[in-house]
């Protein structure tokens, strides 16, 4: 799941910038000042942090090509983001009272005669316009048309042991322009791209899961193994299907009749509607009707090399057949992006607004946030905001690597994840028991302890942190409203007594040692044979899509009503029997699942490794009581979807 941009986000002020501002007061956020240039509006926040005066290399060349794309602010910033709040909270009269996306566009769109001028001015500085979108002006030029047009220098800096082209100051237009541009991307060219987590095979080389496996939890003890805190595990289950994960998280007799989900990813399996059919027959889920599964392309794909393109076709494959699983009669739309950069991301996500494909949005892709600049955030915050007036609700894995630190260093959470306009979504370990019961969730947190040569016990048990849910406080998104009273200071505070962002907001089934099986075609050993395989998966890019297509049963259970952006809900619902409240050691016993894998992924000949996977420890991050950075509020129970049944 995951991504790879820039530098943690500024407070951003004026009304060049008011998108992005007014969201944060909408939601309760205090915003942080930022000067003009004399007789220029600045953009906040495009000059990177990473752009720092000991890693200054000097002036780029004039003849450097440029590539950036000027956000559009709109008619009414101010009146988007507080119309977004106010229709996505139920104590609000406006709750509910959604645009078309036409309306929207109207009402809060940009002019004609601001596009314009944006044209205008950027020609005049030397710029090519080169792509116009209701959202965006795209243009090409020199460093030094860019130079004139932004108002600022344009430096080589060291980043990661490269160079990098940014700007030596804060961007700005002119300011007669003020109130038109939202902000400019592009003028740094550091990478600018998401991914997703490598929990995912990619399909050019088969993978398999080795046996023995449990076909639920605790079904198939490993007797012959290792006590793991105190008593024999139970192996990891083959992967758990639709009919387990609905009984999990209380579907009943819901279907997600009549709600449409989209799905973002970068490129499309070639594979799709053929893995999705038969995983769907393979494992007794409702067959997909005609027309119930369609994709949203671009007209040509980029940057195929850089992003890895086939690793993406996992990625697809698993979030179409999740969402499935659980929500069998909901029309899916899978809007693929050009590319893994942000541009292309953007502009799938936009797509769904712009034309409604759809009222829930689920996204299993991002990045660390001290990757994030924000003028992206300010671009990406912009089309939640949209979303949110439309009656659209998007849902972010919170990421794979829990507090980060393993990965990076730092303590940190993930983006868009950490946006204060999405849903972000966490991850636990599931065990559904004989008869698809409901067990016990813990926080996902994997630790890893490998089997002694004489096996008779298990190496430096626990073991080792592996992988777990993301979570923590934001560095730099402000505490929205709906999370007071509810997070405790603790995390919210933890970063500045003002209070930040927590993440996630609530969590469903993401460890790969619970996981849930998936069907897909795959490139077999010979490198020349592909052949529709099974294996078992995880990661909150599975929490994501399980959790949207909650959303989707819980839509068909409003009559149809759409959520929305459904954060105010989800808050709103904090403490009752909506929710599963997860906690690391449920039993207090110690959990831990045992698991045999082929050491080279797909068969017996590079031999077998087994190992104990021990269940609920997220690197710093803990599950307890309450609402919690892995796990949110907890996750669906049975009385969640009926919750939103309209009386």
């Amino acid at each position: 799941m995951r991504s790879k941009r820039a530098t943690p986000r500024a407070g951003l002020s004026l009304a060049a910038t008011l998108p992005l501002l007014a969201g944060a007061l909408a939601l309760g956020i205090p915003a942080a000042h930022a000067s003009d240039h004399q007789d220029r509006d600045s953009l906040a926040g495009t000059k990177p942090t990473w752009a720092t005066t000991k890693a200054d290399k000097g002036a780029a060349s004039d003849n450097g090509q440029v590539n950036a794309r000027v956000y559009l602010a709109g008619r009414d910033a101010a009146g988007l983001a507080a119309y977004a709040k106010a229709v996505s909270d139920p104590s609000s009269a406006s709750h509910g009272k959604y645009l078309t996306a036409r309306q929207a566009q109207s009402r809060f769109g940009a002019t004609k005669a601001q596009v314009a001028a944006v044209k205008s001015w950027l020609k005049s500085a030397g710029m090519k316009v080169t792509g116009v979108t209701q959202h965006y002006v795209a243009v090409s030029g020199d460093v030094a048309a860019a130079e004139k047009a932004f108002g600022t220098q344009l430096h080589n800096y060291t980043k990661g042991g490269r160079t990098y082209r940014a700007p030596a100051t804060t961007a700005s237009v002119p300011d007669e322009l003020k109130g038109a541009v939202l902000t400019v991307t592009g003028l740094d060219n550091a990478p600018h791209r998401a991914s997703h987590k490598d929990q995912l095979p990619p399909p050019e080389t088969v993978f398999r899961n080795a046996g023995p496996f449990s076909t639920y939890h605790g079904s198939n003890v490993a007797s012959t193994l290792p006590d793991a805190y105190g008593t024999k595990i139970p192996y990891a289950v083959k992967g758990y299907t639709g009919k387990q994960l609905r009984a999990a998280y209380g579907a009943g007799k819901r279907t997600g009749k009549g709600v449409r989900i989209a799905i973002t990813d970068a490129y499309a399996s070639p594979t799709i509607a053929f893995d999705a059919a038969t995983y769907a027959k393979k494992n007794g889920d409702a067959a997909w009707t005609t027309g119930q599964l369609r994709q949203v392309l671009p007209g040509k794909y980029t940057k195929t090399k850089e992003c890895g393109a086939a690793g993406w076709y996992g990625e697809e494959t698993l979030d179409v057949e999740a969402v499935h699983a659980v929500a069998p009669a909901a029309q899916v739309t899978y809007v693929g992006a050009a590319s893994c950069f942000d541009d292309d991301l953007l502009d799938s996500l936009s797509k769904v607004v712009d034309n409604h494909l759809a009222d829930i949005v689920s996204n299993s892709w991002g990045d660390i946030e001290a990757n994030q600049t924000p003028d992206l955030a300010a671009a990406y915050d912009q089309v939640f905001q949209f979303g949110a007036v439309e009656g659209i609700g998007f849902y972010f894995s919170s990421g794979d690597n829990g507090d980060e630190v393993a990965n990076t260093g730092t303590k940190q959470v993930d983006t868009p994840a950490n946006s204060a306009w999405v849903t972000a979504v966490g991850g636990t370990s599931l065990a559904v028991g004989k008869g698809d019961s409901y067990l016990w969730e813990t926080g996902w947190g994997t630790q890893k302890a490998v089997l002694a040569a004489d096996g008779k016990s298990w190496t430096d048990f626990p073991g080792a942190f592996t992988s777990g849910a993301g979570g923590g406080t934001s560095k730099t998104v402000a505490a929205p409203y709906y999370q007071k009273g509810v997070v405790p200071d603790a995390l919210a505070k933890a970063n500045g007594a003002d209070g930040n962002r927590v993440v996630p907001d609530i969590a469903a089934i993401a460890d790969p040692n619970t996981g849930f099986l998936v069907g897909q075609t795959q490139t077999l050993p010979d490198g020349k044979t592909q052949a529709y395989d099974e294996y078992r998966i995880g990661g909150t890019s599975l929490a994501a899509p399980v959790i949207a297509a909650v959303q989707a049963l819980a839509q068909e259970a409003s009559g149809g009503k759409a959520i929305g952006f459904a954060n105010p809900s989800i808050y709103a619902r904090y403490g009752s029997k909506a929710y599963h409240d997860v906690t690391d050691n449920p039993t207090g016993a110690g959990l831990a699942v045992a698991r045999v894998d082929f050491v080279n992924g797909y068969d017996k000949t590079g031999g077998l490794t087994t190992s104990a996977r021990t269940l609920g420890k997220d690197s710093s991050l803990q599950a307890v009581k309450g609402y919690d950075d892995v796990t949110g509020v907890g996750t669906p129970a049975n009385g969640y979807v009926e919750s939103y049944r309209r009386h």
